[in-house]
């Protein structure tokens, strides 16, 4: 089958456009404040150095104060944003930083013909919003404190809150809608904003992940995760992580002490844009969106993830098609949270689809940077893989020193970048239930290498 025929086979025309990143945007944990830009970004993933903080359990909090918010976005009205939660903040900064580097004017209107696409998984942001609602008194509530429920429940208790405000923030005219499958949630709105526009519906979309998690609500799923292990010792088979491991360690993915996850918050936003659109406004562009594919693993269990790591290869494969080849593909951004179960499948998938020449990939993750935060980690991966190509380096695994001893691939261990020439890179994200998402990113000239 040739590219042509491969292009119609997935859903995009033949006449397909080219798919280019021109904006990021960042509110994440940083070292001590929270990092807005790319470059901030980049100091903190290229030294390996972990933004975790020790409060009872290791998290990643974001710590955005009024005054940033307001920095960013100071014209917002009273009446809704007195309302917004830790999510709408995050995903609106995320969303004006990343028009800042794309040179995009929110005032203006550059993004009212846009796509408006948000990731989320969590729901710990909606909670409160939910339960106001849900244990007001009606017989003696005031009017004024009816409407502000009113108003918190319709812009929070929902998925689509981000979009919701994201949307009004832009008044977009264009497509507008929530995608939620855990981690994968970002990635899976990449691929749908990359058929848009690769098809024509829409010059420019923003994909926005976002998830926000309590931390008091992790403390206390430790402490019932120690109450159910010593009644089952099932819990956690073979020596290996239970489905929720412990939190009060540090993450170390692909380390050979590697026991636990932890969870960070905030929101990444990527613009896409059509290559010609961007060349038309002279927007700089860090590199393409090729492809995107999501696959299950097929298991009955709703938590489990199929060890073989049969879904990843098969999304790996549906995500290349026959116009890429894996030999050309000598990176991938993992999606390892420190959960051996989850390196166990990424093992064997590279296994399978490099075989003997495993040992000369380079997979890596910084999730030890910003913790596990959920909906943003498929536009932090693309963000962070598309930095490494402009760069021509890799970033180190955070945390990671001293590699499991069964690892195929060269998780690049410590605090260094390694050089690498490099125009295809994998990116991998999962939700429980065996859900695996592959996006395949390329440098600019990366389709005439091809």
């Amino acid at each position: 089958m040739n590219g042509r025929a491969a292009a119609a086979q997935s859903g995009v025309p033949a006449s397909a456009r080219d798919v280019v990143v021109t904006g990021m945007g960042f509110c994440l944990p940083g070292d001590g404040r929270p990092v807005f830009t790319a470059e901030e970004v980049w100091d903190i993933a290229s030294h390996g150095r972990s933004c975790l903080l020790r409060d009872g359990v290791y998290h990643g909090p974001v710590n955005l104060t009024n005054e940033m918010f307001e920095e960013r976005l100071p014209d917002l009205p009273g009446v809704f944003s007195r309302h917004f939660t830790a999510a709408h903040r995050f995903g609106l900064v995320s969303l004006a930083e990343a028009c800042v580097d794309a040179e995009l004017n929110l005032n203006a209107g550059d993004l009212a013909a846009s796509a408006i696409l948000a990731g989320r998984g969590g729901v710990d942001a909606q909670v409160h919003s939910y339960l106001a609602v849900l244990e007001a008194d009606s017989e003696t509530i005031t009017a004024r404190q009816a409407m502000d429920l009113f108003i918190g429940t319709e812009l929070a208790v929902s998925p689509s809150d981000v979009a919701l405000v994201q949307g009004a923030l832009t008044r977009s005219t264009g497509p507008c809608y929530t995608v939620s499958c855990g981690c994968a949630s970002s990635a899976v709105q990449l691929g749908n904003a990359r058929l848009m526009i690769a098809g024509g519906v829409v010059d420019i979309a923003v994909v926005t992940g976002v998830d926000v998690f309590n931390v008091g609500l992790v403390r206390n799923a430790q402490r019932l995760l120690r109450v159910a292990q010593r009644a089952n010792t099932s819990i956690g088979p073979m020596g290996k992580p239970a489905l929720l491991p412990s939190f009060d360690r540090l993450m170390r993915p692909y380390d050979r002490r590697a026991d636990c996850v932890n969870y960070g918050e905030g929101s990444v936003t990527l613009i896409l844009e059509s290559r010609d659109h961007a060349h038309r406004r002279g927007a700089h562009a860090y590199g393409q969106i090729l492809a995107q594919a999501t696959t299950r693993d097929g298991l009955a269990n709703p938590l489990s993830s199929d060890e073989s790591g049969s879904g990843l290869v098969a999304a790996v494969r549906k995500c290349l098609g026959d116009r890429w080849s894996i030999d050309q593909v000598p990176y991938i951004h993992g999606g390892s949270d420190g959960d051996a179960l989850v390196t166990a499948f990424e093992v064997n998938a590279i296994r399978q689809l490099y075989g003997s020449a495993a040992a000369n990939v380079l997979m890596t993750s910084q999730e030890g940077c910003f913790g596990h935060n959920g909906a943003p980690a498929g536009c932090l991966g693309v963000a962070l893989t598309l930095l490494m190509i402009e760069r021509g380096e890799v970033c180190p695994t955070a945390n990671c020193e001293q590699p499991a001893d069964d690892l195929v691939f060269d998780p690049v261990p410590g605090v260094r970048t390694r050089a690498l020439d490099f125009d295809h890179a994998l990116n991998f994200t999962y939700q429980i239930g065996g859900v695996k998402s592959a996006v395949l990113v390329g440098s600019l000239d990366a389709a005439q290498r091809s």
